[in-house]
């Protein structure tokens, strides 16, 4: 029987609730204990497990240079993160919209309202990072993600897990045909009238088709948590099935996967030598769009990190909810873990400050990012402890986190609506 390796390495609630990364529920500092505290705080927990794996992609060390248990931090990192963070991100929009029974009437369009300042903010904050740092950033594409997600928010779980589904068995393929009718001409002259892009190099083509977050096929990991946030995590039984179906996602995804395209279906970008973002410009991080030759048909087949296929998004999808799953269950099973955990879990509350001040801070530590002379674990580490210990100070004196504050702040004019 053959055995499956690890892959080797060859060359943004509370009162005013925040999405991921751009925030999180306000778990800390309510009372402990009973399910509904659990399932809170372990969603706080999964975003700040998504916020380690964006530090590991962006600071750790290449997949060429990890070997043993580093070589699979480094590859589940990779990809996974990113998509766990939007999966998060639509759990997040139903906390303001109505998680299990949906706003309606006043309170139901002030929180589109409140949904789509974040949305906009959010859009801003990236296209002003992205100067710097180019399409790495994933905020802009959040915004827009915020956006799309408006007419949705009254679907119910049954509903929204059949739109996520449908747009992963369609969008990888659209994208794909698009892709390849999309002409340099062509793309050279949206890009040219467009004014997202003469600012931050992410435009609007990049935010919806091209860029390293597209739109027209990450929608479906936002749906899938919006899904989610409709169902009660803390029942044992929905815990139950939603631990199964995310390991047949799973299996099943990169199964079939390996089945059909092979032993390097599953091959992420970061064995190139790269960082996940596979971006090639002067910046560390690169710019907002693939640098990469034509795709052929024969890569639908795969299920590599930002591949952007069907098997890519459902196998992400089953990695996502197993994680969410296994960290409300922890947190509602062992009182004394989460005691323990509170400072980890003091990330997760504010992911949006955690986020971008890793960016800013390896600019001013000079800390180099997505470069294949990277081969030691010290720097994400120190970043790592460094949020923790951030967090877990600031969430003493504090209720949110620096930007979480600024962008609740943001959303105060919804209230106006009437």
């Amino acid at each position: 029987m053959t055995q499956i390796q690890p892959p080797q390495a060859t060359s943004a609630p509370r009162e005013n609730p925040s999405p991921a990364p751009a925030a999180s529920p306000d778990s800390a500092g309510k009372p402990s204990g009973g399910p509904s505290m659990g399932r809170l705080v372990g969603v706080d927990l999964a975003r700040a497990l998504a916020v380690f794996g964006m530090y590991i992609v962006h600071i750790g060390p290449v997949l060429s240079s990890t070997h043993g248990v580093g070589t699979w931090v480094r590859y589940l990192a990779d990809g996974h993160s990113s998509v766990l963070f939007a999966t998060l991100a639509g759990y997040s929009l139903m906390l303001i919209a109505g998680r299990r029974e949906p706003k309606t009437g006043l309170a139901g369009r002030q929180a589109k309202v409140r949904i789509a300042i974040r949305a906009v903010v959010l859009l801003a904050l990236g296209s002003v990072l992205a100067m710097e740092y180019g399409g790495v950033i994933i905020l802009g594409f959040y915004g827009v993600y915020f956006l799309l997600a408006l007419p949705l928010l009254r679907l119910s779980a049954k509903a929204l897990a059949i739109t996520a589904a449908g747009l992963a068995l369609v969008t990888p393929q659209l994208a794909f045909v698009l892709n390849s009718r999309l002409s340099e001409s062509v793309q050279q002259t949206i890009d040219a009238h467009d004014p997202l892009k003469k600012i931050s190099e992410v435009g609007v083509l990049d935010l919806l088709l091209t860029g390293f977050y597209p739109t027209i096929t990450w929608m479906s990991f936002v749906v899938a948590g919006m899904a989610l946030a409709r169902l009660d995590l803390s029942a044992v039984s929905v815990q139950r099935r939603l631990a199964a179906l995310g390991a047949a996602l799973t299996v099943g995804a990169y199964g079939l996967s390996l089945l059909l395209a092979g032993k390097d279906a599953l091959r992420s970008m970061a064995e190139d030598g790269k960082s996940s973002a596979g971006f090639e410009k002067a910046s560390s991080f690169g710019s907002g769009s693939f640098e990469a030759p034509r795709r052929a048909a024969s890569e639908l087949l795969s299920a590599g990190p930002h591949s952007g296929t069907t098997f890519d998004i459902i196998g992400s999808v089953g990695v996502a909810i197993l994680v969410i799953v296994g960290a409300t269950v922890l947190m509602d099973r062992l009182p004394r873990l989460r005691s323990l955990a509170k400072p980890v879990i003091a990330v997760g509350t504010m992911s949006l400050t955690a986020y971008v001040g890793h960016f800013l801070a390896q600019s001013m530590l000079g800390v180099s990012a997505g470069e294949s002379t990277q081969t030691s674990w010290i720097p994400v580490l120190t970043f790592i402890l460094g949020a923790i210990v951030f967090a877990a100070v600031w969430s003493r004196f504090f209720r949110r986190g620096p930007l979480e504050a600024l962008l609740n702040t943001s959303t105060k004019p919804a209230k106006y609506v009437r």
